[in-house]
């Protein structure tokens, strides 16, 4: 299934952000760590080429730890300042602010020799839907500055915070991109839950997740569900039915039910710390 939601307050929230570049400083983007290159929109790549930019691979602790040290030195060789955090927990927060101040340090100079001071380095925070942008806001400031959820389209339009003398954050809405390059990268931003649930054919979109788990991290599916994997990703969605007594009426199995499940397990990382993409694919 071909995965696309672009609606039109994407569009608005694209346009709010061009508009609000030229008083930008630095770009904070957040990528997801369980697919950075998929949670990362190209349209915020274009929008900050000509500023400093900083990447944080968010829910880190949910992604596989050899893959986040992969795809922190991949971001690195790019250019970009890189950061793991867990924005929920406040895991690598403290880090942020040495990282803003050596990204914006020709900008801190360039006041200071002009005699400017006390201007504050002013941030975009950027990224796809249910990234977890206002909980990292919230989690640097440490305090509730925006509305939160585990959903995509919480925020619906930008917000200036001033955290203090020396920072100010602009969050702006989650944006996806018109079009995905591929089939495949549609299908991650599904599994983490940046397209709304409701777009999506969930016993579909669990049996490319079990494919996907099968071949990088089997041992987590026979843990977590007491079953031995099938080569038919449908086969072990089904003995995932069987082994948590996922059933209709008649002891039909519940397919629907089991791939929610399985979905749900994943994104909590109930499932096991998993990363599903690596840098060398984009080499």
């Amino acid at each position: 299934m071909n995965y696309q939601w672009y609606p039109g307050h994407m569009t608005k929230a694209k346009r709010m952000m061009q508009e609000d570049l030229k008083l930008i400083d630095l770009v904070i983007e957040l990528l997801d760590a369980r697919a950075p290159m998929s949670s990362r929109n190209p349209d915020i790549d274009e929008l900050g080429r000509n500023k400093s930019r900083i990447i944080l691979l968010n829910k880190a602790d949910l992604a596989d730890k050899s893959c986040n040290a992969q795809w922190k030195a991949y971001f690195k060789e790019k250019g970009f300042w890189v950061q793991e955090v867990n924005a929920r927990t406040g895991s690598g927060i403290k880090n942020i602010w040495p990282l803003i101040k050596e990204a914006c340090r020709e900008k801190l100079e360039r006041d200071r020799k002009r005699g400017i001071i006390g201007r504050p380095v002013r941030a975009m925070v950027a990224g796809i839907p249910n990234v977890g942008k206002s909980t990292f806001i919230n989690s640097f400031a440490g305090k509730a500055c925006t509305k939160t959820g585990n959903k995509p389209g919480v925020t619906k339009g930008k917000q200036w915070i001033r955290l203090n003398k020396e920072v100010e954050l602009l969050d702006t809405p989650g944006i996806l991109w018109p079009r995905f390059d591929s089939e495949a990268v549609g299908e991650k931003l599904a599994m983490i839950g940046s397209i709304k649930d409701e777009l999506i054919h969930m016993e579909e979109l669990a049996a490319t997740l079990i494919t996907c788990l099968q071949k990088e991290y089997p041992a987590l599916l026979q843990e977590r569900y007491q079953i031995i994997t099938n080569e038919d990703a449908y086969k072990t969605l089904e003995d995932i039915c069987i082994s948590r007594r996922c059933f209709q009426k008649g002891e039909v199995p519940d397919m629907v039910r089991a791939s929610a499940m399985v979905l749900e397990d994943f994104r909590s990382g109930k499932l096991g710390n998993i990363t599903l993409e690596r840098p060398e694919e984009w080499l």
